[in-house]
C-alpha cells in the first residue's frame, strides 16, 4: 500500500511537471507537446516512484528495530517534538508554494517540503536531547550502556534469580557491591520472557526483576551496564553466565543454589544474597529457649510449624494441637538446607 501511495504521488507530480514543461516549449505541434510531456513525466514518475516506494517501505520495516537499538525514550520524545516543529515550519513555507505556483505542481512540491522539514526537525531535536531536557528542567535517566566487559574495575555478573530476589538492590545501596554490575542481554531477554508469560506468578517474577534493575539504574551508588557478549557457543543461560564469569574473572551474583555450586566448583567467585542474609541471622543454638507462634500443622503427624521474626521455620514436636497459640519451646536441633536454616523444637511443659 505504501509503495503505491508513494508511486502515485511522484507520478502525479512528474506528470504535472511534464505537462507544464510541454506547454511552455515552442514546437510546431503546440497541442501535442503538453500531452507528450505529461506521458513522459508519468512514465518516469511510475518507475521512479516504484523504486522510491519500495525503498521507503523497506526503511519502515527495519525502523522499529533500529529505533529500539539506537534511541531511548527521551530521544524519541525530543524527536517527536522536533517533527511537530518541522511540520509547522513546513506548512508555513508551503503556503506560498500553493498560492503562487500551479496547483498541479504546488501540492506535491509543498508536501515534499513539509516531509523534508519534518524529517530534519526530528533528527536535529533528537540529536540535542540532553540540551532540550535541560531547558525544560528535566534530565535524562541513567541508561544501560551496551558495551564489552573490559573495564579494569571489579565486575559483577547479575543472574535473573538475584534480580528477581530483590535484595541485590539494598546491597547495592549500602555499598556491598564495590564495582560495576553487568546485566547480560540474554538475562534481560529471559526476564522479559517471564514478564510476558501467561502464568501470573511467572509474569510477576519477571516484572519484579526488571523493576529491580530499573531501580538500580536510578541509584547514584550502583553502576549498571548491559553486557553485549552473547556467548553463542552455549544455549543454556547458566552455561553462558559461567563462561562469561570465567572469561572476565567476574563475581557471579545469583540466588540459584545449583548455579552457585557449579560456579564455585569452577573457581568463580559467587555472591549469594540469600546465603549472606542467612549468615547474618541471629544465631540460635541447640538448647536455647524461645517463644514462637504455632501457625500451621507440619508435614508429619503431630507437628506444628512456627516462624521466627527473620522468617526461619521452626518445626515443633507435638505442636499440632497448639496451632494459634504462642508457646515456649526448646531447640533440639538445627539443620541447614539449600533454602536456609530449619529449627526443630519441643514444647516446654
Amino acid at each position: 500500500m505504501i509503495v503505491e501511495a508513494v508511486r502515485l504521488l511522484i507520478t502525479l507530480a512528474l506528470t504535472a511537471l511534464g505537462f507544464q514543461l510541454g506547454s511552455n516549449v515552442e514546437v510546431p505541434n503546440a497541442d501535442a507537446a503538453p500531452v507528450l510531456g505529461a506521458v513522459l513525466g508519468a512514465g518516469v514518475g511510475y518507475v521512479l516512484g516504484g523504486v522510491l516506494g519500495r525503498g521507503f517501505r523497506k526503511s519502515l520495516d527495519v525502523m522499529p528495530d533500529r529505533v529500539a537499538e539506537r534511541s531511548s525514550g527521551p530521544e524519541l520524545f525530543a524527536g517527536a517534538f522536533g517533527m511537530v516543529v518541522g511540520l509547522i515550519i513546513g506548512v508555513i513555507l508551503g503556503f506560498p508554494i500553493v498560492f503562487f505556483m500551479p496547483a498541479a505542481v504546488a501540492w506535491p512540491l509543498a508536501s515534499l517540503v513539509v516531509l523534508v522539514l519534518a524529517s530534519l526537525g526530528t533528527r536535529l531535536f533528537a540529536s540535542r536531547t540532553d540540551d532540550l531536557l535541560a531547558v525544560t528542567g528535566l534530565r535524562r535517566r541513567g541508561t544501560l550502556v551496551s558495551r564489552s566487559l573490559d573495564h579494569p574495575e571489579r565486575a559483577f555478573l547479575l543472574d535473573s534469580s538475584a534480580a528477581i530476589d530483590g535484595r541485590i538492590l539494598e546491597m547495592a545501596r549500602v555499598g556491598l557491591i564495590p564495582g560495576r554490575v553487568w546485566v547480560p542481554e540474554f538475562v534481560l531477554d529471559e526476564m522479559q520472557g517471564l514478564a510476558d508469560a501467561v502464568d501470573k506468578t511467572r509474569r510477576r517474577r519477571g516484572r519484579r526483576g526488571l523493576e529491580v534493575i530499573e531501580a538500580m539504574r536510578g541509584s547514584e551508588v550502583s553502576q549498571v551496564y548491559i553486557l553485549e557478549e552473547t556467548v553463542p557457543e552455549f544455549e543454556d543461560v547458566d552455561a553462558k553466565l559461567l563462561a562469561l564469569a570465567m572469561r572476565a574473572d567476574a563475581t557471579l551474583i545469583t540466588t540459584d543454589h545449583n548455579l552457585a555450586k557449579a560456579a564455585e566448583a569452577r573457581g568463580i567467585s559467587v555472591l549469594n544474597p540469600h546465603s549472606l542474609a542467612e549468615s547474618l541471622k541471629p544465631v540460635v543454638a541447640t538448647g536455647d529457649r524461645i517463644r514462637v507462634d504455632i501457625t500451621k500443622p507440619g508435614s508429619e503427624s503431630g507437628q506444628g510449624v512456627g516462624y521466627l521474626d527473620d522468617g526461619t521455620m521452626i518445626v515443633v514436636e507435638q505442636g499440632s494441637d497448639l496451632i494459634g497459640t504462642e508457646i515456649e519451646v526448646e531447640i533440639i536441633s538445627v539443620t541447614r538446607t539449600s533454602i536456609g536454616r530449619m529449627l526443630f523444637a519441643r514444647p516446654i511443659a
